[in-house]
């Protein structure tokens, strides 16, 4: 037949019908619609998804990657709020030459150096640095401002919260240096923080921007899933990009791939490292919650156990005793991966990942070292840009740079008579 219903194919592939309403709603398998709206799914896409399962070692041989461009460019940058590199990493591979990167976390700054003694990473406070020895001299300026301040996991403050201001240390810096393009980075949350009016405070801010010459930036924002960007991780991050006036380029993004990267691809042959462990009376619930599954798998009684007050409460539960399942990409990486509230437990082991699995999940080479203790090291990786989704940015502003407009791209237009463009008039999610 050439068509199963989700019941059928819940058997088929032994997975349990949320699972699969997940896996539809995700893209790693795609269902249609019968006459009266329930969910179908095509017999040979139902195979490929299995054959995938069963071929896992041949997929990862064939999917997984650190990308790294081949081609040499003298393509300048400065890097921002760098962290433990992984924009950096990212851009280098794109084929940019780092002239800068700022960071104040010690730990941060250590790993930087470990890794790449050459770079100039500057420590210390960013409203420190003069920028203007860089002014006309640079391509792209990067710089993934804390999101404390605008995160749902922070207290959602914005420019009432000190760490918001950092934004216009960044809009400092893009006025001292005028660099052809630049990229600000965020979590998605900004969106909607104090119902928009911070991402419009932050816009108009940045297109006021001018120089002696009469240079200003024309500017968008995006929201980019890097599952869709060869990072085994899903993990959502609001772009804020601009380029300088006398640049005569559309706006370039990424085109979403049309695969993903599961978590066998990325971890299933991982290097071994430290990492941390769970109590042994945690270890005892998680032994019983399958892949894929949550604090909902459980008894009854051990849900209201491990639950405590949570259990009556609604919403916001469904990272508490969660197990990971090999066939999907991880859920967004935190700083620590046994915390209740956003549990990342390995998929077949009863575990938290490890430092090597949470660096693979953000796609940093398996040589990449990180300085500081494991705590440290968990912090530096969870708050990190994934090196790939990185690497597609900057091969997007390469193509700007260099006038290669073409259809791995999607090209957005400036709005008539506005420096901002309306990204509400675009698809949400088509990059």
């Amino acid at each position: 037949m050439p068509y199963m219903t989700i019941s059928e194919a819940s058997d088929h592939l032994d997975i349990s019908i949320d699972t699969l309403r997940r896996w539809d709603k995700s893209g790693i398998i795609r269902a249609d619609r019968n006459t009266v709206g329930h969910r179908i799914f095509d017999t040979a896409e139902i195979q490929r998804v299995n054959s995938k399962r069963r071929c896992r070692e041949a997929a990862a041989k064939d999917h997984y990657s650190v990308l790294k461009a081949n081609d040499k460019t003298k393509l300048t940058s400065i890097d921002l709020f760098a962290g433990a590199g992984g924009t950096a990493s990212g851009l280098e591979n794109a084929g940019f030459s780092h002239q800068l990167l700022s960071e104040i976390d010690p730990f941060a700054v250590a790993t930087l150096r470990l890794n790449r003694p050459n770079w100039n990473v500057v420590e210390g406070d960013v409203a420190n640095i003069d920028f203007h020895p860089f002014y006309n001299k640079i391509d792209l300026l990067e710089g993934g401002f804390p999101c404390q301040a605008f995160s749902y996991a922070g207290k959602s403050m914005g420019f009432e919260d000190t760490r918001g201001t950092l934004f216009f240390e960044f809009a400092r810096a893009v006025k001292e240096v005028m660099p052809k393009v630049f990229v600000g980075e965020n979590v998605k949350g900004l969106l909607r923080h104090d119902n928009g009016n911070t991402l419009q405070t932050m816009l108009n801010a940045l297109s006021s921007i001018t120089d002696e010459l009469g240079r200003t930036y024309k500017i968008t924002y995006k929201v980019v899933r890097a599952q869709y960007h060869d990072v085994a991780q899903k993990r959502e991050r609001l772009i804020i990009i601009g380029v300088r006036s006398d640049i005569d380029t559309p706006i370039l993004l990424p085109k979403e791939r049309d695969y993903i990267i599961s978590l066998w691809e990325a971890i299933g042959h991982c290097p071994p490292s430290p990492g941390q462990s769970y109590p042994e009376k945690k270890r005892r619930i998680l032994d019983l919650v399958p892949p894929g599954g949550y604090w909902r798998d459980l008894p009854s009684d051990i849900q209201k156990e491990y639950l405590g007050g949570s259990y009556h409460l609604s919403g916001g539960k469904t990272g508490m005793a969660r197990r990971l399942s090999w066939d999907e990409p991880s859920l967004t990486l935190t700083c620590s991966p046994a915390q209740k509230q956003t549990e990342r437990c390995h998929p077949e082991e009863t575990r938290p990942l490890n430092i090597r699995e949470y660096a693979r999940i953000q796609s940093f080479p398996d040589d990449w070292q990180f300085a500081g203790s494991v705590a440290q090291q968990y912090k530096q990786i969870g708050n990190a840009v994934p090196s790939n989704l990185a690497f597609h940015i900057g091969r997007a502003v390469r193509a700007m740079l260099e006038g290669r407009v073409c259809d791995e791209y999607i090209k957005l237009e400036k709005v008539p008579n506005s420096d901002i463009i309306n990204s509400e008039q675009l698809p949400l999610f088509n990059i």
